[in-house]
């Protein structure tokens, strides 16, 4: 089995709820609309959690400038390499580099949101992810890091017309690319943190509330997770790889 991780940065549950995709993946696998990100809800702060499975004041990282761990542990890369698989990296934030450390990863494709576009960006990732993963190289762990809404956010503000629509193309986005993949996928779909106005960071439930999607493999159709973090990611990962979870990860397997 392999595992494909898609985060859309600054996903609301409510901006998507209705969506036909997201109704049939409710249907199709598991998932829950209610799972809480960390404080503060922060893109790379929640990313370093998503990856490293602790909280920020753990893993130290707390605002979107990257700095080395105090004590450091492995992330989900890092654990994938020990366990002699690999991992890869589709992104469009620059900062999302950082993820895994130097000679952790066997694919990487950058393409700047900042200087093409977000929403630009976003499809060519998308495009570039279906081909990799259809192809005999693809890796046994693959993160394609989706970065239009929330720039949306910050432009045009949450729940706003010009955010609904970011949300919309990107869900169609992310329905082509997981159409395309073969049976031996199991796939999460998730965000970072939510947002209110033309912002975030804050522990109000508007940003600290985010989605998570779960299909194939083991993920039972209908199911709903409880009491879900963004802290359980990684061990998820993990365990559907049949690969060690580092002793000091915080979150629990949601399978």
């Amino acid at each position: 089995m392999k595992v494909l991780l898609i985060l859309s940065d600054g996903m609301r549950p409510d901006s998507i709820d209705g969506l036909p995709y997201i109704e049939k993946l409710k249907k199709q696998g598991s998932y829950t609309m209610n799972a809480q990100t960390v404080m503060p809800s922060v893109t790379l702060p929640c990313h370093m959690s998503l990856f490293h499975s602790v909280p920020p004041e753990r893993h130290g990282i707390t605002t979107n400038t990257y700095i080395p761990m105090v004590r450091p542990l492995n992330g989900i890369c890092e654990q994938v390499k020990a366990a002699k698989l690999r991992s890869s990296l589709f992104y469009n934030w620059e900062e999302i580099r950082d993820l895994a450390r130097p000679g952790n990863i066997c694919h990487g494709e950058f393409f700047g949101g900042r200087m093409y576009g977000y929403d630009r960006a976003n499809e060519y990732l998308c495009e570039k992810a279906a081909e990799y993963l259809s192809s005999e190289d693809a890796s046994d762990f693959t993160f394609l890091y989706l970065g239009w809404t929330d720039a949306a956010g910050h432009k045009f503000g949450w729940m706003s017309d010009g955010y609904l629509d970011a949300m919309k193309k990107t869900i169609d986005m992310i329905e082509k690319l997981t159409d395309s993949l073969s049976e031996d996928y199991a796939v999460i779909i998730t965000s970072d943190h939510g947002g209110h106005g033309r912002g975030h960071g804050s522990d109000c439930p508007e940003d600290m509330t985010i989605p998570i999607f779960a299909f194939g493999g083991p993920f039972e159709g209908g199911k709903i997770f409880e009491n879900a973090s963004i802290l359980d990611i990684a061990p998820t990962v993990t365990k559907l790889l049949s690969v060690d979870p580092d002793p000091d990860w915080e979150g629990a397997p949601l399978i």
